[in-house]
């Protein structure tokens, strides 16, 4: 499978150098492009399966450094690391590469930043990819995330680093082996300075969520899961074992959005990688039905 993709940068408003992995679809007739956009602690590595497979059906994939995050610049200000912010990055990405609009695909905190965009400007958006988040989350995840995001950590091999990720995740992947923590470890660290593995991310990502306290654990984004729901093709992914989108949580998104598509990907948590053979199975239908 190839993994071929150019490097894209583009400026944000406030004159930070923000990362792309660009995709070029594969020969057919034109489709609309889609956007992926990772989790609070990740990066565009996390589509490095999902992403070729969608740009040979014939679409052109943009998968993104959010800020702060892997080769994306590091924000002056670590107020600015909130989806509000984010969102408006994608629109400066959007209005730099001229797209007018395109599929979104939204893991966890990108689900958020997808919601946050369909509130600023709906239109942008054709359809989206909803994957393990909802309009409100479990506490238990969001406690769970919020322990170890911007925590320090001592990995000064790649082996402890693989160690660090099936510490952090082991609870989402039971079913990992050691080479999958291995891979995992590369997409989330890169080499420092002294050629030890860091964390690809600015630890004040963590400074909003410590500011805001105990009532950011559970804002309420109902009203744009609305917006972004209103004709449009939507589908919700969620992990079956997943503690930060609760069953419960998911049925109540169902009820409000009874067109919304939905698939569960069994055995693992917070939150499916998409390589996994039910999100491809729900995935790639989905997208047939966009233009």
């Amino acid at each position: 499978m190839s993994q071929s993709f150019v490097d894209r940068r583009w400026t944000s408003a406030d004159g930070l150098s923000l990362y792309a992995r660009d995709y070029a679809p594969a020969s057919g007739p034109a489709k609309l492009p889609v956007i992926c956009i990772h989790g609070l602690t990740r990066n565009s590595k996390d589509f490095e399966v999902i992403a070729p497979l969608i740009a040979q059906s014939g679409r052109r994939v943009l998968a993104i450094d959010v800020r702060g995050r892997g080769l994306s610049d590091v924000a002056q200000d670590p107020m600015t690391y909130q989806p509000a912010t984010y969102a408006q990055d994608v629109l400066a990405l959007l209005q730099q590469t001229g797209i007018e609009r395109a599929v979104f695909v939204g893991t966890s905190m990108g689900g958020l930043i997808t919601m946050a965009l369909a509130a600023i400007r709906s239109k942008v958006i054709a359809a989206a990819i909803i994957n393990d988040v909802g309009p409100e989350v479990a506490k238990e995840g969001l406690a769970r995330i919020a322990a170890y995001s911007g925590q320090p950590v001592d990995t000064p091999t790649w082996a402890d680093a693989a160690a660090y990720a099936k510490r952090i995740n082991e609870v989402a992947f039971p079913h990992y082996k050691d080479a999958d923590w291995a891979a995992f470890a590369q997409r989330i660290f890169r080499e420092g300075t002294e050629g030890a593995p860091v964390l690809n991310y600015d630890p004040d990502i963590s400074v909003p969520i410590k500011a805001a306290g105990a009532k950011a654990l559970v804002p309420n984004l109902w009203p744009m899961f609305g917006r972004l729901t209103r004709g449009r093709q939507v589908l919700l992914i969620r992990g079956q074992n997943s503690d930060l989108l609760s069953e419960a949580i998911a049925t109540k998104m169902r009820k409000r959005a009874p067109k919304m598509d939905f698939v569960e990907v069994p055995g693992v948590g917070h939150a499916p990688m998409l390589d996994e053979p039910e999100a491809k199975a729900a995935i790639f239908p989905f997208l047939n039905e966009v233009p």
